[in-house]
């Protein structure tokens, strides 16, 4: 077994003719929705004064990325840059870690393989892995799915971020409690079995290539972590907008898109497969059993879902706004560098806020 780690609608508006009255203004079509080309970095974009946004605070949020050690920031709406701005170095071909955002590209390949019949989520991790995968007693951990996995509630032991068969031991049963752990990586190894290949050649494969990102998986002795350029990050976030479609193709089925970004589990609604939700009624966080009485981040959108990493890696997702940010870097606060959640969302909401008044 392989040591691993880490840690919408585009509506379609018909153009109606009107005929009734000359007085009457014929209504605009709805924006198209864009897709960048997958084999080259040409990318439309569209201005802050075209959408009536404050332009006033564009450089507010720039000082307050700067200052917040952030290397990239994207703005997309419907498909287009708004924003691209980099920091301290960076630039739009350097690579940059994901950290736990990469969990929901493993969300996604693992919905791929399913859809390809090579997988079915709600089958025991034993399927695919055999007998003994862990330590837990065999009828302890036959009642480990994949589903646990992807949803947090596997019951293994979450002490060790290390992923190997010893701290693999059982702590509750799986489906009673949420512990957000890397045990969820072990469906980097389903995936790889089921499809009888490395995990790393099927996600080129069928995810990667064919919305032309790039990037690459780095397996650590404890983490294996995604980097990729920003613009990857904008448009693994630009598929999940638009429902696992991406120019005409379906790369992910729309139906496993929904799973994943509404409530997995009712222990912490704010949790989906691997991505977290916003606008519910109560929250956890990593390493705390804590249950917090609020949406996760009350001032940004209620049906924003995000892909989060360590250090505030980011793609929040703005389905009710078409809308796609992207932001990495190193940690906002150094002394806190966080596993996902943390001051920075609300701060940084407050800023994006202000621009699009």
């Amino acid at each position: 077994m392989k040591i691993l780690r880490i840690l919408p609608f585009l509506v379609f508006l018909p153009f109606f003719s009107c005929s009734s009255s000359d007085n009457e203004p014929t209504p605009t079509p709805a924006e198209t929705m864009y897709f960048p080309n997958n084999t080259d970095n040409n990318w439309e974009t569209k201005s802050i004064a075209s959408l009536g946004w404050n332009q006033s605070a564009v450089q507010p949020l720039k000082d307050f990325l700067a200052e917040k050690h952030s290397k990239s920031f994207m703005i997309l709406v419907n498909g287009r840059i708004v924003i691209e701005e980099y920091f301290n170095g960076h630039n739009a071909t350097a690579t940059w870690q994901w950290n736990s955002a990469g969990k929901t590209l493993v969300s996604t390949t693992t919905g791929i393989a399913q859809q390809e019949g090579l997988l079915n989520i709600n089958n025991k991790v034993s399927q695919y892995l055999g007998n003994g995968w862990s330590s837990e007693p065999l009828e302890k951990e036959n009642l480990i799915t994949n589903r646990n996995l992807l949803t947090m509630t596997s019951g293994l032991n979450d002490e060790s971020n290390l992923v190997i068969k010893p701290n693999l031991t059982y702590l509750a049963d799986a489906g009673t409690r949420w512990s957000y752990s890397n045990v969820f990586q072990l469906l980097m190894n389903v995936v790889s079995k089921a499809s009888n290949q490395d995990f790393e050649t099927y996600f080129n494969a069928k995810l990667k290539n064919k919305i032309g990102m790039d990037g690459f998986w780095n397996y650590g002795t404890i983490f294996t972590i995604y980097h990729s350029n920003t613009r990857s990050m904008a448009r693994f976030g630009l598929l999940l907008l638009n429902k696992g479609k991406w120019k005409t193709e379906q790369i992910i089925n729309e139906n496993y898109v929904n799973e994943t970004t509404n409530s997995s589990q009712e222990i912490n609604p704010s949790y989906g497969y691997l991505c977290w939700l916003n606008g519910k009624s109560k929250y956890m966080v990593p390493g705390s059993q804590t249950v917090y009485p609020t949406a996760l981040v009350p001032n940004a959108p209620n049906d924003m879902f995000s892909a989060m990493g360590a250090e505030d890696q980011r793609i929040y997702v703005i389905p009710s706004k078409n809308m796609v940010v992207v932001r990495m870097g190193d940690a906002s606060d150094p002394q806190n560098p966080n596993f996902a959640l943390s001051g920075f969302d609300a701060a940084l909401w407050d800023k994006i806020n202000a621009l699009m008044k």
